[in-house]
């Protein structure tokens, strides 16, 4: 075959067919590093994968033989769009270490918190809608609402979370140009990809902005359980019930195959979102909402909670000490859960850019390009130390240092020239 023929095979022959809003869709700067990060002799501090390694296999096995031998036929039929009550009364127990009282009735399983965002903003956004977000902020929610035609519009996040003084300003600045805000998105605990938690001091007046305002929250909370020394504060939705929509996975508490999450969400809203969901999927995995139940009804899911805790934190602390010792002087924040460092870089050095180079190292990262709506966050990149082991985690970041020590070299001769 010619050139010329492939060339012609690769061409999209139904380009012109396309809804408008196909163009919005690209790979994602995480996704696009996982065929790099496979290779075994790569480091990947990339993407945010879980070790599942520490959730003991028998378990599972357990959970399988027996949900099988009990509600097998009800397992592998169709459910409700809504999800298994059974499941949804226990996430009711879950989410109740977190401040939050609810009815079963108010809960919606969905294929992980991923789908219930997109739902979400599948009900809410109009093209050139306004989301506030903080700055950076979760780059699957900035990948969803550029599909939506949204825009995004940073707020400023410090180590304490996001700034309500500059929340108030960025309401300001849309409503003065006259575009429509349909949500504040924030995930409060431990966020990825800066790892910060909104403070106590805070949440109320972010609570009180909104409210104000008739801004809807929605409040993403994968990582809240995965605290090292102490608990979060209660979830917002803990403290305002009709204001705040709460999305929920059990993607980092058990394990991200079983691609299960749930919204908790006010009734109107609840009833939108099963309507929405029976017309994209019918229903959710019966399957994997009964494997999880009986997971959740018979196993130590609290002391498994508490494993993966060390887990991350032994982690965790082992990326802080090699930063110190490799990076010392980078700012780095420091996480009191989840999965992420936030790093930034010296003036010059451009983590998209230098990425290839670090590849080329042996160790990936994710540049902070990937967390911005607007291109910025160059200087900036992330770290995820979840899924390496202590040891490996101190190799990739002084293969990190090496790249990073020999680009500000190469910017400071190129200043003396």
């Amino acid at each position: 075959m010619s050139n010329e023929q492939q060339q012609g095979n690769n061409l999209d022959s139904w380009l012109d067919a396309y809804a408008a809003r196909a163009e919005t869709l690209s790979v994602s700067e995480v996704r696009a590093l996982f065929s790099v990060v496979s290779r075994p002799e790569v480091v990947s501090l990339a993407g945010g994968m879980p070790y599942v390694s520490a959730l003991p296999q028998e378990l599972l096995a357990k959970a399988y033989h027996d949900m099988m031998a009990k509600k097998g036929n009800l397992a592998i039929q169709y459910g409700g769009g809504q999800g298994d009550l059974v499941l949804r009364d226990q996430i009711r127990e879950l989410m109740s270490l977190e401040g939050i009282q609810s009815s079963v009735e108010d809960l919606v399983i969905t294929t992980g918190s991923q789908h219930g965002l997109d739902l979400l903003s599948g009900l809410f956004l109009d093209k050139h809608d306004v989301v506030l977000a903080e700055g950076p902020s979760y780059v699957g929610a900035l990948g969803i609402f550029r599909h939506y035609e949204a825009d995004v519009e940073h707020v400023f996040t410090d180590h304490d979370g996001m700034s309500p003084e500059a929340l108030e300003e960025s309401i300001a600045k849309v409503k003065a140009e006259g575009r429509k805000i349909k949500f504040l998105y924030l995930v409060p605990n431990f966020a990825n990809p800066s790892g910060v938690t909104l403070s106590a001091e805070r949440r109320p007046r972010i609570l009180e902005i909104c409210k104000r305002e008739h801004i809807l929250i929605i409040e993403d909370n994968p990582y809240g359980l995965l605290y090292f020394n102490q608990p979060v504060p209660d979830a917002l939705r803990a403290v305002e019930a009709d204001g705040v929509v709460y999305l929920g996975s059990f993607s980092k508490i058990l394990a991200p195959g079983f691609r299960v999450g749930y919204v908790l969400a006010p009734p109107a809203i609840r009833d939108k979102m099963v309507l929405a969901q029976e017309s994209a999927l019918l229903c959710p995995s019966s399957f994997t909402q009964m494997m999880i139940s009986e997971y959740l009804a018979n196993a130590d899911w609290k002391g498994q909670i508490d494993t993966f805790r060390g887990v991350y934190h032994e982690r965790k602390d082992a990326a802080l000490a090699a930063m110190h010792e490799y990076l010392p002087d980078l700012h780095t924040t420091r996480p009191d859960g989840g999965f992420y460092l936030w790093i930034t870089l010296p003036e010059g050095v451009d983590s998209k850019a230098m990425l290839p180079l670090a590849v080329k190292e042996l160790v990936a990262y994710t540049p902070g390009t990937a967390f911005y709506g607007d291109g910025t966050g160059h200087n900036k990149l992330r770290l995820c130390y979840s899924y390496p082991t202590p040891e490996n985690i101190k190799i990739g970041i002084k293969r990190l240092a090496n790249v990073i020590n020999l680009q500000t070299e190469l910017l400071e001769t190129f200043k003396g020239r």
